[in-house]
């Protein structure tokens, strides 16, 4: 009994805050809604590095890893049991982006001022008047034509450095602006193109598990279309700046070509995805 009362029952509190959407999520889309405040998880983020951070021992870390893994093969709409995956798994990736962005003035300068992206801190109305072909523009046409905000990324809990939180953080909430800089939608073979070139560009984990067991969850069509579009993707990733580097905050009245061509992306196929 000792042993369930101090390994069991907070083991069991982990696992269950780590897919909060089992709980209060809706489906919408690709996407889970969440509703979540810290006050919403009363005890477990005491002690904590940061709000939402939920200490963790190297058991809970290993159940949290395998069952969020497992589920994400299941389910790759799960971006909750995705994002477990990443903070359990990817430190290591997460030291590496670090050391790159406080080697770059951009990236230090993000480190130091720590922008988030939210609706909240975004100017959608003033987007929607930008020209076409404007990053602001096309990045919030991407978020109406996919049904999508920036608000549906869950908090990062379990990374156990508050430094590497953010740029795990900051990571997620670029997702959608890699979405739109490669031009690839929210479905199933637009997210595994965008997971080869993240899995390129980061090492992390699950990038790695969506690019390679994402394709056995498309039809042979699309499997075709991936074969063509994966080798630019790779290409892409390799050839690209750290794309955490970006202050991408700064840049809405800039064109999607002109920054691709920053970042070092390249013209995306001509392929209807």
């Amino acid at each position: 009994m000792l042993v369930r009362g101090r390994l069991l029952a907070p083991a069991w509190r982990t696992l269950r805050a780590a897919a909060p959407a089992l709980h209060q999520g809706v489906r919408c889309g690709s996407a889970q809604v969440y509703d979540i405040t810290a006050e919403d998880l009363p005890g477990d983020h005491v002690g904590g590095l940061y709000p939402h951070h939920i200490p963790t021992n190297t058991l809970q870390k290993v159940l949290l890893s395998a069952g969020s893994a497992v589920m994400s093969l299941y389910d790759p709409y799960r971006h909750d049991m995705i994002a477990v995956l990443g903070e359990t798994t990817g430190p290591l990736a997460l030291h590496r982006l670090h050391h790159k962005m406080s080697r770059d003035p951009e990236g230090k300068r993000i480190l130091q001022e720590r922008p988030r992206i939210r609706m909240s801190n975004l100017d959608i109305e003033r987007f929607r008047e930008l020209p076409d072909g404007t990053f602001g523009r096309e990045y919030t046409r991407f978020l109406d034509v996919n049904d999508v905000t920036p608000d549906t990324r869950a908090p990062v809990k379990f990374v156990d450095d508050e430094e590497l939180a953010y740029v795990a953080q900051r990571y997620r909430e670029v997702h959608d602006l890699m979405h739109t800089l490669l031009g690839m939608p929210t479905n199933m073979l637009g997210e595994v193109v965008v997971k080869w070139f993240e899995a390129v560009q980061t090492g992390l984990p699950m990038c790695m598990l969506g690019a390679v067991f994402g394709p056995l969850r498309l039809s042979a069509r699309r499997r075709k279309k991936l074969m063509e579009l994966v080798p630019w993707a790779v290409q892409s990733g390799r050839n690209a700046r750290c794309v955490l580097n970006f202050y991408y905050e700064k840049r809405w009245d800039q064109t999607v070509e002109s920054l691709r061509a920053e970042i070092g992306i390249l013209p995306p196929p001509t392929i209807k995805v």
